[in-house]
């Protein structure tokens, strides 16, 4: 067995990682030259990269895996930390871009949407669920029935790496989703949404130009980044959003609820010394 296949096999059986997780780690490793890479391969796979196109931020994914690879070929028991020895590669200089989420007047318009069919009713129920708690698409998509407690207002996701998290969720969910619940005569152990991700996304994509505007990029993590957009505008802190959402460290929070100009501005006057001072 190559050294390659070893890595993934043991991040799958010992880190109980994603299926995605592992496709991921199978492309990046598919850049390298060499199973044992020295620092000069690990540029060349850099160089080969971004001559076949592709951008800082994916050629920064795979960064990261090269460097995780290289630790574990010398040291597979332990954490990677500053001063390591083995061969490594520094990540490139991305360009800091605003985390494209729906505008007030377009959730509005989703949330205003009435349903006509049963499909059109569970799409619904969809979207809801990931504007009410942030969840990721493959997150929403794996509730089963039993995975919401109706009475005490939560529900049980199940993140990446298998790791589950039991998050709130609003009385006005909570009311439309157990009329659903009823109406469709869902079962505990059923699935919420049987749904394909990328039907979900097409789904998506028609209805917001039927309700007159155009989905932003990344149709369905864009609810993501619109509820931790809102969460924070609303008053929550960044501690509970990372709890919220899932997130490993605080870092990845503060990128994905990264705030806008209008934000800014609104509490400008506020804040500013000058408008204390009058």
């Amino acid at each position: 067995m190559s050294d390659f296949a070893r890595f993934i096999r043991e991040r799958q059986y010992v880190k109980n990682v994603s299926v995605r997780t592992l496709e991921w780690y199978a492309c990046a490793l598919g850049w390298l030259a060499c199973e044992h890479p020295t620092n000069e391969d690990l540029r060349d796979a850099v160089i080969k990269m971004r001559e076949a196109g592709l951008k800082s931020t994916s050629v920064n994914s795979y960064i990261r895996v090269f460097n995780a690879y290289c630790h574990w070929l010398t040291s597979p028991d332990t954490k990677c930390y500053p001063g390591c020895k083995h061969p490594h590669i520094k990540a490139q200089a991305e360009p800091k871009q605003v985390m494209p989420t729906y505008s007030n007047i377009q959730v509005y318009a989703l949330l205003r949407w009435k349903p006509h069919t049963t499909l059109e009713r569970r799409l619904h129920m969809l979207v809801l669920l990931m504007l009410d708690t942030g969840c990721r698409i493959s997150e929403a998509l794996s509730v089963c029935v039993g995975d919401v407690d109706f009475d005490n207002l939560l529900i049980r996701l199940k993140g990446k790496g298998d790791r589950q998290r039991v998050v709130p969720i609003s009385v006005e969910y909570r009311r439309v989703l157990y009329k659903y619940v009823s109406d469709v005569k869902l079962q505990e152990g059923d699935t919420l949404f049987p749904m394909e991700r990328n039907n979900v996304q097409r789904a998506v994509k028609g209805l917001c130009k039927r309700l007159g505007f155009k989905a932003p990029a990344r149709v369905l993590h864009s609810f993501r980044h619109t509820f931790a957009v809102n969460y924070l505008r609303r008053g929550g802190s960044t501690f509970h959003l990372q709890k919220s959402l899932g997130h490993s460290s605080l870092e990845m929070t503060r990128r994905y609820a990264s705030l806008s100009t209008a934000d800014l501005s609104a509490v400008h006057p506020r804040l500013s010394l000058l408008h204390n001072a009058r």
